[in-house]
């Protein structure tokens, strides 16, 4: 379905689920801002130490959409009982049935779902409407017998009886999506315990994961406009490609984020990658778009030595599952507040061994195709979302145009660098 169709599909599926709720007396359909919820919850750190099970796949699986988990919504102990969350994603690839993860990783109390739907089709778990998600677990669902059209919105709703929490979650997704309670229905921009869907499609060469910050999850962008570059680059792949994107926002390559226990940044790229980057479901080529906040955040990381052998590992990680690996360079940012001259050299440095090679299997020049000719440590006005670190909605267009397709297809090359 083409994505000037997709709206009047998410209207139509948003009204359906509305009604399914009031039937089970979740109340009337009132929109309104976003409510905060109370109580706060405590022990996210602690619980984010247990490994999740993985949610590898085989045979015809492969991912249309992925939302990284972040951290343990502040304020949310208390979870969300006796409503339910309606995820909104937007799918890259199609397929004729659909399975969707779902991720307790940051509770400290068993997640219980009780009723969970994809485009209002019900889901099973072994066999079962109800779920128990353990803390710091996930689960994947049973395969439900779903159309997924490509480039298209798809509506997961999940219902939660009980207390539970904290809330897994992603947080400033730039996508609306939605939260029913007695009193009505309430806006979001936030995704809820649903951090993965993957379809059933037999012809699809496989999937392109982005393992990313605020850059790659679309800071800037038009909200439900879909102008990330990884979705730029899904429709120049004409969505035969699953693209999973794993942007976090504030997002580090070698440190947790100091802001991740307070809802943002979530864990390193070196410590996530296994979850986020090589349990993906036909995962085939990686994108790695991570640095910049190592150069620019407190504590700032003043050795581009070791962010560059960081991306190094990541690459050998993923060599030794037999995917490709293509790397980003670290854009401009001078006249953001934390620029300063010697962090930028930290960036140029990195930049310089990027394109000297032996760090990944390809990189993509995003530092040259944005940055102001004139003024080279700075981002291009046209393409500054105004804070002179994130693009604008061009500016991910630039960036997600700039892939070449044929290194997407490409091969892993021998760690024999």
């Amino acid at each position: 379905m083409p994505r000037r169709q997709g709206y009047a599909l998410l209207i139509a599926l948003v009204a359906g689920t509305a009604v399914l709720a009031a039937a089970v007396a979740f109340g009337t359909a009132r929109l309104t801002a976003e409510r905060q919820p109370t109580a706060s919850g405590s022990g996210a750190q602690a619980a984010a130490r247990n490994p999740a099970a993985p949610a590898n796949s085989t045979g015809t699986w492969v991912v249309t959409w992925t939302g990284a988990p972040v951290t343990g919504e502040p304020h949310t102990g208390n979870g969300f009982p006796g409503r339910t969350i309606r995820n909104i994603v937007h799918t890259s690839v199609g397929g004729d049935a659909a399975r969707i993860t779902l991720s307790n990783l940051f509770g400290t109390t068993p997640l219980v779902i009780e009723q969970a739907t994809v485009n209002t089709r019900p889901v099973t778990f072994r066999g079962l409407p109800t779920v128990t998600v353990a803390a710091g677990r996930q689960i994947v669902s049973d395969p439900v017998t779903v159309p997924v059209a490509p480039d298209a919105e798809l509506v997961v709703a999940l219902r939660t009886p009980q207390a539970g929490g904290p809330v897994t979650h992603h947080p400033n997704t730039h996508r609306t999506s939605y939260l029913d309670d007695t009193d009505g229905t309430w806006r979001t921009t936030t995704w809820r315990y649903l951090t993965a869907v993957d379809v059933r499609n037999d012809i699809s060469p496989g999937a392109v994961v982005v393992i990313g910050d605020s850059l790659t999850a679309g800071s800037g962008s038009t909200t439900d406009a879909d102008n990330r570059w990884p979705d730029v680059l899904a429709g120049r792949l004409d969505h035969r490609y699953g693209i999973a994107n794993q942007g976090i926002a504030g997002n580090r390559l070698l440190r947790d984020s100091p802001s991740y226990v307070n809802g943002r940044g979530g864990r390193a790229g070196v410590h996530r990658f296994e979850r986020d980057v090589l349990s993906v479901a036909g995962a085939k080529t990686v994108i790695i778009a991570l640095g910049i906040n190592d150069v620019q955040q407190t504590p700032q990381e003043p050795d581009p030595q070791r962010i560059v052998d960081g991306l190094r590992s990541l690459t050998e990680r993923a060599h030794a599952r037999g995917l490709r690996v293509i790397g980003t360079t670290l854009t401009p940012f001078q006249g953001f507040p934390t620029w300063t001259p010697e962090r930028n050299a930290v960036r140029l440095a990195v930049n310089a061994q990027i394109r000297a090679g032996g760090i990944f299997d390809d990189f993509v020049d995003f530092d040259r195709a944005v940055r102001d000719p004139y003024a080279p440590n700075r981002i291009l006005p046209a393409y500054d979302s105004g804070d002179r670190l994130h693009l604008n909605d061009t500016g991910y267009r630039t960036l997600g145009r700039l892939v070449d397709l044929d290194t997407v297809a490409g091969t892993p090359r021998s760690d024999a660098f």
